[in-house]
């Protein structure tokens, strides 16, 4: 059996055009991060323009404005792009809102914030770029990021644990309909990961040691490990799966 050279390997990803949702911190930052070390044109997406204007800067690209709850706009965006800058090979639906609620207080607004952020939004976008890529023949990759809570109940979370159990379902759907075309749909399914947004979470009285108690490997998430996974399954390393969900938990989904 022939082997891929370790640098052939590493290298997968160089010169290849990635959009990635929710850029401007957090998860969609390491990861943005990540694939631009590895040589990918990144183009990452931020609903304020002057944090969108930061991200380019960083990665020496161009503004993208989206909001994924505006349906025509995010198709008006990949147009866009698409015209102005070519084609994109890569997308990560990170994107993402979480609005913690006992389940009886869960309102409308609420619920549908989460809902079409976290799986009407990613579908939207990612639609449209298949539909290009379907019409012109090229292949493409999509990384969705999912969660824990879109396997196992956590309180509080009624809406974010539906949304991403729907996503990670999505993502399975995706990966079915469109390997014909070359086209891979996976997704990454973090624990709980120490950034700016869950830092008033795992800030409780106990929050910390009692979900460091779950995770066999006996500390919370990073962003580097949510994006080494990223990049992982957008390689030509990983270009024999689609339609997994790619626990990222430390063994907490082991339960």
């Amino acid at each position: 059996m022939n082997s891929v050279p370790p640098s052939q390997v590493q290298n997968s990803l160089s010169g290849r055009a990635a959009l990635v949702t929710g850029a401007k911190g957090g998860l969609g930052a390491a990861i943005g991060d990540d694939l631009h070390s590895r040589g990918v044109r990144v183009f990452g997406t931020a609903r304020d323009r002057s944090d969108a204007e930061r991200i380019a800067e960083r990665y020496g690209t161009v503004p993208v404005v989206l909001d994924v709850l505006d349906r025509e706009g995010t198709r008006a965006v990949i147009n866009e792009l698409d015209e102005q800058w070519g084609p994109i090979d890569l997308l990560c639906n990170n994107a993402g809102v979480n609005i913690p609620q006992p389940a009886i207080d869960v309102d409308d607004a609420s619920w549908d914030m989460v809902m079409d952020t976290n799986v009407t939004g990613p579908f939207v976008l990612t639609q449209a770029l298949a539909r290009r890529w379907i019409a012109r023949g090229r292949s493409g990759v999509v990384v969705n990021v999912s969660s824990q809570a879109g396997t196992v109940a956590i309180a509080e979370r009624a809406a974010y644990c539906s949304s991403k159990a729907a996503i990670s379902h999505l993502t399975r759907v995706l990966a079915l309909e469109w390997a014909p075309h070359g086209i891979r749909v996976n997704a990454v399914a973090p624990t709980f990961i120490r950034t700016e947004l869950t830092e008033s979470t795992l800030g409780r009285p106990g929050m910390l040691a009692e979900i460091t108690s779950r995770i066999p490997m006996g500390r919370i998430g990073v962003p580097a490990d949510v994006a080494g996974a990223v990049a992982f399954l957008m390689g030509d390393e990983a270009s024999f799966i689609t339609g997994h969900i790619l626990a990222v938990d430390g063994g907490y989904t082991i339960h």
